[in-house]
């Protein structure tokens, strides 16, 4: 399954400026993400292909939870610290999954029906490190806001 996960993440990683460019298309006039509308596009075309390139890092690394912690702490401060909402910035990253996906599919890597067993254990492990890569950056929300929630 590692193998093929990772033609995932190499095509991915290959193309993160491609994606983030189509991420960011959608981001900026997507409902959900509001204060994501009136951001520079190269600013957030930056911070995704930036996701993108860590993702393929903690895809491929022994511990992936402790990855996610080293780098997406970093993401929650930065997003919390542009005054993103929480549930903006989770469901950014909600659309970067979905674009990685997107692209794959434009790109037909999982065409043969042998690989649609693989595609599925991909899929398993890309939902996986989004999971823990949201689950940091909304505990560290959590604690950025702590200090907001205990003054009121």
């Amino acid at each position: 399954m590692k193998a093929f996960a990772s033609k995932l993440v190499d095509l991915t990683q290959k193309n993160a400026e491609k994606i983030a460019w189509q991420w960011a298309k959608d981001v900026k006039s997507n409902l959900k993400t509001n204060s994501y509308h009136d951001a520079p596009e190269e600013k957030i075309i930056d911070q995704a292909a930036n996701f993108y390139q860590y993702f393929q890092e903690m895809f491929s690394h022994e511990t992936p939870f402790e990855r996610a912690e080293e780098v997406f702490q970093k993401y929650a401060r930065e997003r919390h610290a542009e005054g993103v909402p929480l549930h903006e910035a989770v469901y950014a990253l909600i659309l970067m999954r979905r674009h990685i996906w997107l692209y794959a599919e434009f790109q037909t890597i999982f065409t043969v029906e042998a690989e649609h067993r693989k595609a599925v254990e991909s899929l398993s492990r890309t939902i996986l490190m989004f999971d823990y890569i949201i689950y940091v950056v909304t505990r560290e929300y959590w604690k950025l806001m702590k200090p907001e929630v205990t003054k009121n």
